[in-house]
């Protein structure tokens, strides 16, 4: 599970670029945190890149798929 230290650097916000899942090797939207829906696995991920691909990390049969969801967004000034 994502950690933070700093309250005051983070915000809640109800947006829907965190419920989609995303398939291993797709371009990575958003810049963050995503989170394995089938093991908890984490990964800091830029937007533009690929994610980790299929064989980045294995599954048992029961955690289904790798698919990574966005936890924490990483908001740039740019």
């Amino acid at each position: 599970m994502a950690q933070y230290k700093y309250p005051h650097f983070l915000n809640q916000l109800d947006h829907a670029a965190y419920d989609v899942s995303h398939a291993p090797g797709l371009i990575c939207p958003d810049s963050g945190i995503y989170r394995c829906e089938g093991c908890g696995d984490e990964i800091a991920s830029n937007k533009g890149n690929p994610f980790p691909p299929q064989n980045h990390h294995q599954h048992a049969p029961n955690q289904g798929a790798i698919r990574w969801k966005l936890i924490v967004f990483a908001q740039s000034k740019r």
